[in-house]
C-alpha cells in the first residue's frame, strides 16, 4: 500500500536533506528540523538572558521554556512536574541513580539487552549502596532475534526488588518489546519495584503514552526524534517520592514531595534555547492533523522502508539479519542490524563509503549495546554489525541505492 505521507513536504521541512548526502544512521542522531533552527537561533538572538527576573526579555525567556518544558510533557502524555529535560539520557538516568532511595540488600535487575545508559547507571548505584544485582537475559529460542519476555523477568522478581531496567526498543535489534506486559509483571510479582525503560531507540518511530505503559521512569534523546540536543526522563508519582533532592541546599524551599522532578534531578542541565524549541518539534508529529498527527502515516512508510531492505537481506545466503526479519511494525522498528559471512562489520560499512563517495552513512559496532552483542549475539563487541536506522524522511530509492551498492560490494571477491 503507497504511503500516505508527503514525502516532499517532509523532506523540505529538514533543511540538511536539500544536499547529495543519504542518512541512514538516524538511531545515532536524526536531522533536525528547519522550524527548531528557527526557534533556537530566534532565542538566542532576543531571549537569550537569565530565567527568573522581572524585566521583559527575562519573562519572554522564561515563558518560553515553560512552552517547551509543556510541550515536551504533553507529547507523553505527563504533567509538567512529571519531566525533567537535560544533556542527554545518559546524564538524567545518571542523576536519577544518585536521588534515588534504595537500602542495602536490595535487588536490580537489569537487562543484557540494554543500551549501557541504562545499565552502568545502576552498576554504579550497586556497588555505592551494596545492592544485589540480577541479569535478565533475553530468550534466544531464535539465537539471531533476542527478546525481553515477561515470563523470563518473572523469576528474577521478589520483594526485594526495587528496579527492573530495560529497553523498549533495542537499539542494535529494531526490536519493539511489550512494555505494558513486563511492567504489568514487574508490580505484580514486586509491589516495591519500579520500571525504568529506556525509549531513545523507540520515541523516533512511535509516539509515546508513558500513562497507558504503566511504567516509572521513561527516557529519550530529543535529538534522535528531529529536535535539539536535549533529553528527557519522566517519573511517575511513585517514582518521584522514591527520589531525594540534588539540587542547590539554599534552593530548596520546598517539601521535597512538593518538588518537581526538574528540581529534584534536574541540576539546570537543560539549555534554554533547546527547550523552548520543542515545540516546534510536537508541533510537526501532532499539531497538523490533531491527536496523532503525523504518526499513522509514518509508521505505514518506515514499515515499507524496512520491508524493502529485510527483503533483499533475508534472500541472501551470505547475510545474517539480527532481529525480527519479516518486517511486522508491532513487532520492529527501522533500525536493521545484519552481519555477512566472511566479512567484518567495519569492512562492509568502508565499502559501502568508499562506493559513495562518503554521501551514503551507515554504521557498524555494538553501540553501546556490547553486553547484547557479546554475551546474547557471540559477536565481537567493537565490530560489532551494520546498522541502517531508516526514519521516515529516508525515501524507498535510498534504501534501493544501498541495495545497489551492498548487491554490488557482496557480489565481488573480497579483496
Amino acid at each position: 500500500m503507497p504511503s500516505s505521507l508527503n514525502l516532499d513536504e517532509v523532506r523540505r521541512s529538514f533543511p540538511a536533506l536539500a544536499g547529495n548526502d543519504v542518512f541512514l544512521d538516524n538511531a545515532a542522531g536524526s536531522q533536525v528540523l528547519g522550524t527548531v533552527i528557527e526557534q533556537i537561533h530566534d532565542f538566542l538572538l532576543h531571549t537569550n538572558v537569565q530565567l527568573g527576573a522581572t524585566y521583559t526579555a527575562s519573562k519572554k525567556a522564561s515563558d518560553r521554556y515553560e512552552q517547551g518544558y509543556t510541550a515536551a510533557a504533553r507529547y507523553i502524555g505527563a504533567d509538567r512536574d512529571e519531566i525533567v529535560l537535560g544533556p542527554s539520557t545518559t546524564q538524567l538516568f545518571r542523576n536519577i541513580s544518585f536521588a534515588l532511595d534504595v537500602s542495602p540488600g536490595d535487588e536490580l535487575i537489569l537487562s543484557l539487552a540494554d543500551h549501557e545508559a541504562n545499565i552502568t547507571p545502576w552498576l554504579d548505584l550497586a556497588s555505592r549502596h551494596n545492592l544485589v544485582v540480577k541479569w535478565w537475559t533475553p530468550n534466544t529460542t531464535d539465537p539471531t532475534n533476542p527478546k525481553l519476555l515477561p515470563s523470563d523477568l518473572a523469576p528474577l522478581l521478589t520483594p526485594r526488588t526495587r528496579l527492573v531496567a530495560c529497553t523498549h526498543v533495542s537499539n542494535l535489534l529494531g526490536t519493539i518489546h511489550d512494555i505494558r506486559a513486563i511492567c504489568s509483571a514487574a508490580h505484580a510479582h514486586a509491589p516495591n519495584a519500579l520500571v525504568c525503560v529506556d525509549g531513545v531507540a523507540y520515541a523516533p518511530h512511535r509516539p509515546v503514552d508513558v500513562r497507558e505503559m504503566g511504567l516509572d521512569l521513561y527516557g529519550f534523546s530529543w535529538y534522535k526524534l528531529f529536535g535539539p540536543h536535549v533529553a528527557q526522563v519522566y517519573a511517575s508519582p511513585r517514582a518521584r517520592k522514591a527520589l531525594r533532592s540534588l539540587g542547590h541546599g539554599f534552593g530548596k524551599q520546598k517539601r521535597e514531595e512538593e518538588m518537581t522532578l526538574e528540581e529534584k534531578v534536574g541540576l539546570s542541565g537543560a539549555s534554554y534555547e533547546l527547550v523552548a524549541a520543542i515545540p516546534a518539534v510536537v508541533e510537526y508529529l501532532q499539531g497538523d492533523q490533531g491527536g496523532g498527527g503525523k504518526w499513522d502515516a509514518i509508521v505505514q512508510h518506515e514499515s515499507e522502508l524496512q520491508r524493502q531492505l529485510l527483503s533483499w537481506l533475508c534472500a541472501r545466503v551470505d547475510v545474517t539479519v539480527l532481529g525480527e526479519r519479516d518486517g511486522n511494525p508491532e513487532e520492529r522498528v527501522s533500525t536493521v542490524s545484519f552481519t555477512v559471512r566472511g566479512w567484518g562489520s567495519k569492512e562492509v560499512v568502508a565499502r559501502v563509503e568508499a562506493e559513495s563517495g562518503g554521501r551514503m552513512g551507515i554504521r557498524a559496532g555494538s553501540f553501546y549495546s556490547g553486553r547484547l552483542a557479546e554475551e546474547v549475539l557471540g559477536l565481537d563487541a567493537v565490530d560489532g554489525v551494520a546498522r541502517v536506522s531508516l526514519v521516515h524522511y529516508n525515501t524507498v530509492d535510498e534504501v534501493r541505492q544501498l541495495v545497489a551498492l551492498l548487491e554490488k560490494i557482496l557480489n565481488e571477491q573480497k579483496p
